[in-house]
């Protein structure tokens, strides 16, 4: 058995959690996930000015407190706190030993930055280009005796799968014990969530500070998911479908090393804090590695108009004219900015006790390629109407210039033009060949739905009374996963919650493409809703820019559910 932790779902996750998993119990590998698609515009921002910057340095403070730690308990640390300039963390890591007096052996994963071959690949404007790597360059490196790994951009769940195969002697055709901890490296990749973080029904768990994470995998590639004693949260088979289902898309689930299933796997409770996940199946990889691709949109500025009281969609409209009116007014600007946002956030109450309670808020957002346009010129305009516009005016900010927005892309690149080396301690870069074996992507058949429950009597009551949900970003689009906790809910479910009944529950995705993926071994439906959220989370394009909450808003929606299933 080989003990992985996590310590990390994102840059700026708990700072103490690298020192929560070394000192609360045993692991044999600490892992951290630091990257995202906006991490990778800031670090990318970050790099243009600086070229010796480009990682999450957090890590690098976590390790000057922790690193001395995991060497005397024998844990190995993998991160791909790399980001951008992995071979610049590795040489920090290097100098941070040497001060602390430790024994360090070094190694970095390197070859995921297509940004210097922008204009061969076909995508000349990127700001970043990174291929996403797969587990064996992470493998070399261990296997050649590092002690600390980074890595730029690898798939999240490659930071667990580079130790697994290493430890358990997996080669590229192992694909079935690749693909259990492909899955067993997505359930904990995002820390906390799997241990009753951001789960929906958290009222059920004395949730606290919830413990990070850590995955007990084993030879065949079945896993454990546990936490440490004594630690905060819960994990359950509930925790973990919420997981499992976060950010999938379809039941395969593509890498570079393996397309896992996730219709084929097995939940199990194993006791108090304990779920087993077995019987996972894997096929090869695609061809192809997926590029995350950044680039600078331009520029971006708000207002946030509070409206208080009574008329609050006539005061809406007359600021609105009012506004629209001085931005069309070329005196005002040299033009109008090229995109114009609102929306009316009805926070108001009738009635109310406080001033706050009776005021609704009323965003304006505006986008533009050029920063004077989106600046000053346009809040500026916005706030010369406070004395000649609704009563009881007034904003949340004073007028503020436009500040620069990313667009997230992305792109496919032959495996065989993505350089993958592993860079082991002793400087030595060795070739990571692309799998040999692999398969292009296609949806699976939607299995047999279940017998439908009997007709009967229903109440009108929220989705959330029976059915949990998670969701969250990819690219422009939104994963949307819902999923019930019995065999007759299910059998509701499966046949209730269609695509056709989610654009009426969630009318922003009514003109919108939306994908039902059916898991029936999870109990559980994903919804892929495509461009929901524009040009991704940078871009700023949406009131949820990543759809954290959209599952929670689907869970609110009122529907006919029989009286059986409450």
């Amino acid at each position: 058995m080989l003990r992985i932790a996590n310590a990390s779902g994102f840059y700026g996750d708990r700072f103490s959690a690298v020192r929560e998993m070394l000192t609360g119990g045993p692991v044999d590998v600490l892992t951290g996930d630091y990257l995202a698609e906006l991490t990778m515009l800031i670090l990318g921002r970050a790099k243009a000015k600086d070229p010796a910057r480009g990682y999450a340095t957090t890590f690098l403070r976590q390790m000057e407190e922790c690193l001395g730690t995991a060497v005397d308990a024998g844990v190995t640390v993998v991160s791909n706190a790399g980001g951008l300039n992995p071979a610049g963390l590795a040489d920090a890591l290097r100098e941070l030993a040497d001060r602390l007096g430790l024994d360090v052996s070094v190694a970095h994963v390197d070859g995921d930055d297509l940004t210097g071959r922008a204009d061969e690949l076909g995508f000349p404007d990127a700001l970043t280009a990174n291929a996403y790597l797969g587990a064996f360059g992470i493998a070399g490196c261990l296997r050649a005796g590092a002690d600390v790994v980074v890595t730029g951009r690898v798939t999240d769940a490659s930071v667990v799968v580079g130790p697994a195969a290493a430890h358990f002697g997996w080669t590229p055709d192992d694909h079935d014990a690749l693909a259990g901890a492909v899955v067993a490296g997505h359930v904990i990749e995002c820390g906390a969530q799997a241990t009753g973080g951001n789960y929906a029904f958290f009222t059920e768990h004395d949730l606290g500070t919830p413990g990070f994470p850590l995955a007990e995998l084993h030879p065949d590639g079945s896993s454990v998911i546990t936490k440490h004693p004594g630690t905060g949260g819960a994990v359950t088979p509930g925790t973990v479908t919420a997981q499992l289902l976060y950010e999938i898309t379809g039941p395969r689930y593509p890498g570079p090393d393996v397309t896992a299933r996730f219709d084929s796997l097995s939940l199990s409770d194993d006791g108090p804090d304990r779920v087993r996940i077995s019987g996972v199946r894997g096929e090869p990889p695609p061809p192809t590695l997926k590029v995350g691709r950044s680039e600078l949109g331009g520029f971006r500025n708000e207002v946030t108009f509070v409206l208080t009281g009574l008329d609050i969609e006539a005061k809406a409209a007359l600021v609105r004219g009012q506004l629209e009116s001085a931005l069309a007014d070329r005196a005002s600007a040299d033009r109008a900015p090229a995109e114009v946002r609102w929306s009316l956030g009805r926070t108001d109450h009738a009635d109310a006790d406080t001033e706050e309670a009776a005021s609704a808020l009323l965003h304006c957002a505006v986008k533009d390629p050029d920063a004077r346009v989106a600046g000053r010129a346009f809040s500026g305009a916005a706030v010369e109407l406070a004395l000649a516009s609704y009563p009881g005016f007034h904003v949340t900010a004073p007028p503020a210039e436009a500040s620069p927005y990313g667009v997230a892309t992305e792109s496919f690149v032959h495996a065989r033009l993505v350089p993958h080396t592993a860079v082991l301690p002793d400087g030595t870069r060795v070739d990571v060949p692309a799998p040999e074996r692999t398969r292009e992507l296609v949806d699976v058949a939607e299995p047999a739905l279940p017998e439908p429950l009997p007709e009967g009597p229903c109440l009108r009551r929220p989705l959330g009374h029976v059915a949990g949900a998670r969701s969250g970003d990819k690219g422009g689009d939104a994963n949307l996963g819902v999923w019930v906790r019995s065999e007759s809910a299910w059998r509701w479910l499966a046949h209730t919650l269609t695509v056709d009944a989610l654009r009426l529950l969630l009318p922003e995705t009514a003109d919108l493409p939306v994908r039902r993926y059916v898991l029936p071994n999870l109990y559980a439906v994903n919804f892929v809703v495509g461009g929901i959220l524009g040009a991704g989370v940078a871009s700023q394009s949406r009131f949820d820019p990543q759809a954290k909450a959209l599952g929670e808003w689907l869970r609110s929606r009122y529907v006919d559910i029989p009286e059986v299933l409450l």
